[in-house]
């Protein structure tokens, strides 16, 4: 068996300048487009207005924004495994049967910024291990003019030197330098958007800039993305009249050991596990059809490498009896199991890890061993639980069986869906 396969991750960054969320993300989240290979989304927002929604019943998601995406990926098999706000948005979506492969998730914000970063007006964070490397999301709303400082970010290279892979994005507010309005727009108008790429402070300061060390980005093929009239893709035209401004954007560094590829093609260029981390990026592009902010949003594709769950779960394909209500288990030799572990049957299109219809504890002195068929040519032992009835859901539908482990507080197994009928009809 192979111990890995491909995973498909969707960037988006997007200040949104305080305002409510547009009725529709479908274009913005590609879903209209994808193909439904896409395993994870990393939502960065900035400028959120953070009021209370008081139609939700969940204290646990407060805000418009994180309900209107919740609402828009459920129903495609998106979980929602963390978020964190504080005048910043970071959500972190997974398709539900790719939950193995999010571990040890930390969330972190700061007002004052990751080591202070340029006076960072702030920056919010999700660490984590994702398909077998560990990973930082990093959302940053940075200040307007960057002061130029040969000082060490401490804080910052920690993150990146702790991690295999880290993506940085947000309003990073980075401005083009030297020329005029006038200059700026008539580029645009005639898409010479490589003069205005010359001129952009972070492509030349990576050069000089330690934090920039080892960031890649893709080539920027659209125009800038910042200053509009809210309502229009006109650039401002208000009294301040603001320079056009690539202000959007989505950076990623991988360990030195690491392969990249950013050919922008469809085809992944990865390779085995021993040359460590591979990612390959796919787009990288704006939505100039959102039009309730002055930004408009920026997202990107990546592939990683993805490797294999730390527990596997076996389920009947249908529960039609009280007594078809079983799972069978095999954790990997190196899972460190809990007496607090336990199997929760979800419902698809379940939101988040509690919102189980109802669960099992896992625990090791209850169970017993059995044999099941892992595939066509071997049989091997699995350790099994049983729903009783007073745990088994009342309605019938389509269900998945998932592993939640208290060590790692993530789901770290799931079963295909399967079909639970009305099991107390007489």
């Amino acid at each position: 068996l192979e111990n890995y396969v491909n995973a498909r991750v969707h960037i988006i960054t997007w200040n949104v300048g305080s305002a409510m969320p547009p009725d529709d993300l479908t274009s913005l989240l590609g879903l209209n487009v994808g193909d439904g290979n896409t395993d994870m989304y990393i939502i960065g927002l900035q400028e959120v207005n953070s009021m209370i929604n008081k139609r939700l019943k969940d204290v646990l998601f407060t805000d418009q924004w994180s309900e209107v995406c919740m609402d828009a990926l459920s129903p495609f098999g998106y979980v929602l495994v963390s978020n964190r706000m504080q005048g910043m948005l970071l959500l972190v979506f997974s398709k539900y049967f790719h939950l193995p492969f999010l571990r040890g998730i930390q969330t972190q914000s700061t007002r004052t910024g990751l080591g202070g970063i340029w006076g960072n007006k702030g920056g919010v964070s999700a660490r984590m291990n994702v398909f077998g490397h560990s990973i930082c999301f990093l959302n940053c709303h940075l200040p307007a003019h960057m002061e130029n400082s040969d000082q060490r970010m401490e804080d910052f290279e920690s993150i990146l030197q702790q991690q295999h892979m880290v993506f940085w994005f947000g309003d990073l507010n980075f401005r083009i330098d030297d020329l005029d309005m006038q200059v700026v727009k008539a580029a645009i108008d005639s898409n010479k958007l490589s003069t205005l790429w010359e001129k952009d402070q972070l492509n030349m300061a990576k050069d000089s800039e330690t934090v920039l060390e080892g960031f890649h980005e893709g080539p920027i093929k659209f125009p800038p993305t910042y200053k509009f009239d809210v309502g229009t893709d006109t650039y401002d035209t208000s009294g301040k009249k603001r320079k056009p401004a690539w202000t959007d954007r989505i950076l990623w560094r991988l360990r030195p050991m690491a392969q990249v590829s950013n050919s922008m093609s469809r085809r992944s260029s990865l390779s085995g596990l021993t040359s460590g981390t591979c990612v390959s990026q796919h787009f990288y592009r704006s939505h100039m059809e959102y039009t309730v902010s002055d930004h408009k949003p920026v997202s990107s594709i990546f592939t990683l490498q993805v490797d294999m769950p730390l527990v596997t779960l076996f389920v009947e394909d249908e529960w039609r009896e009280i007594s078809d209500a079983v799972a069978n288990f095999k954790a990997a030799p190196n899972f460190p199991r809990s007496s607090w572990d336990w199997i929760g049957l979800y419902k698809v299109g379940f939101k988040h890890h509690k919102d189980y219809a109802s669960y099992v504890w896992a625990k090791q002195e209850d169970q017993i061993s059995k044999l099941v068929n892992f595939t066509e040519e071997f049989l091997i032992w699995t350790l099994q639980v049983i729903f009783t009835e007073e745990e088994l859901p009342k309605d019938s539908g389509d269900f998945i069986l998932g592993y939640y482990s208290n060590n790692m507080s993530s789901i770290v197994g799931v079963t295909e869906p399967f079909q639970v009928h009305n099991l107390f009809s007489f």
